[in-house]
C-alpha cells in the first residue's frame, strides 16, 4: 500500500481553545469553521492547543508556535501546515472530509459538490438512530463479527438502512432486524481477477472485498487489489481447509 500523504482524523474541538491570527475573508471563514465545531477563540497562544494563521507568516513564526506546543494551519501555505482543512460534506454527525494534501482546494471543492448531490439530507438522522441502537445491538449480537454482519446486511445497497435511500423509520427497521435469528452460515465467494488494475473490479467484487472477514489470495495477487478490502480483514496466502466464520473471499488471478 503506498504511503498516505496525511492521516485523516476528526478532531473534537468542543470547548478547546483555538488561536486564530489574521483578519479578512480567510480569517472569517476559519472563525466560522472553528465556532461551528464548538471551539473557543483565544488571542493567547499559551491557552491554545492548535492555531490557524490567516495572514502572511514566516517559518520562524510558525516554529515559535511549535515551541509552545501548538499544531499550526497556515492558509494557502501547505508547506508550513501541520494539518490542512478539508472540504466538508456536513450531514452531522456524519462528516465527509475531502483532502488533497494542499495540492488543490479547487479539486477538493469539486469533489465535495458531487458528493453533496449523492448524500441524502436524512443521513444524519440515520446515523443518530444507529447510535441510539448500539447498546441494544451489542446485547443481541455480543461478538464484534456478529455486529459487523448485522450492520453490513442492513446498510447494504437496497437493504433496510441503505444510506443512499430514504429511511424514514430507521429505528423500527433496526428493531425488526434484531427480532430475527442471527444464524449465519459461513459464506465463501471467489473473485477471478482479469486485470491487475483495481479499477477494473466490478461493483459486486468491490462490495464483497469491503465486507469480507477473510481474504485468501495467491502471492501473485497485486497489493493494489488487496487494498480494496477491509483493513481489519484476515489475510491468508493459502486456504487452510478450516471453515472460517463470516464471509471469506478467495482472490485468484485469471490463468
Amino acid at each position: 500500500m503506498p504511503p498516505m500523504d496525511q492521516l485523516p482524523v476528526f478532531l473534537n474541538l468542543k470547548g478547546m481553545s483555538v488561536l486564530l491570527v489574521g483578519e479578512g475573508e480567510a480569517a472569517e471563514a476559519r472563525r466560522r469553521l472553528i465556532e461551528s465545531a464548538g471551539g473557543r477563540l483565544t488571542d493567547d497562544p499559551d491557552a491554545a492547543r492548535i492555531a490557524f494563521i490567516a495572514e502572511e507568516t514566516s517559518p520562524a513564526e510558525v516554529a515559535a508556535l511549535h515551541a509552545q506546543g501548538l499544531l499550526v494551519n497556515v492558509v494557502d501555505r501547505p508547506d508550513l501546515c501541520d494539518f490542512t482543512v478539508p472540504a466538508i460534506v456536513d450531514r452531522s454527525p456524519v462528516l465527509v472530509a475531502i483532502g488533497t494534501g494542499g495540492a488543490s482546494a479547487t479539486l477538493a471543492k469539486a469533489l465535495r459538490e458531487r458528493l453533496e448531490v449523492l448524500l441524502p439530507a436524512s443521513l444524519g438522522t440515520l446515523a443518530r438512530n444507529i447510535r441510539a441502537a448500539r447498546a441494544r445491538v451489542t446485547d443481541a449480537r455480543p461478538t464484534p463479527s456478529g455486529r459487523r454482519r448485522f450492520w453490513d446486511r442492513l446498510l447494504a445497497p437496497g437493504a433496510a438502512l441503505d444510506p443512499f435511500g430514504d429511511v424514514p423509520d430507521a429505528a423500527a427497521r433496526i428493531d425488526a432486524a434484531l427480532a430475527l435469528s442471527d444464524t449465519h452460515a459461513a459464506e465463501r465467494h471467489e473473485i477471478v481477477l482479469t486485470s491487475d488494475d483495481p479499477d477494473d473490479l466490478t461493483l459486486r467484487q468491490v462490495r464483497l472485498l469491503s465486507r469480507a472477514d477473510t481474504i485468501v489470495h495467491g502471492e501473485d495477487v497485486p497489493a493494489a487489489v488487496l487494498d480494496r478490502s477491509r483493513r481489519d480483514a484476515v489475510r491468508l496466502t493459502r486456504e487452510t481447509g478450516d471453515v472460517r466464520p463470516g464471509l471469506t473471499v478467495i482472490l485468484r488471478r485469471s490463468p
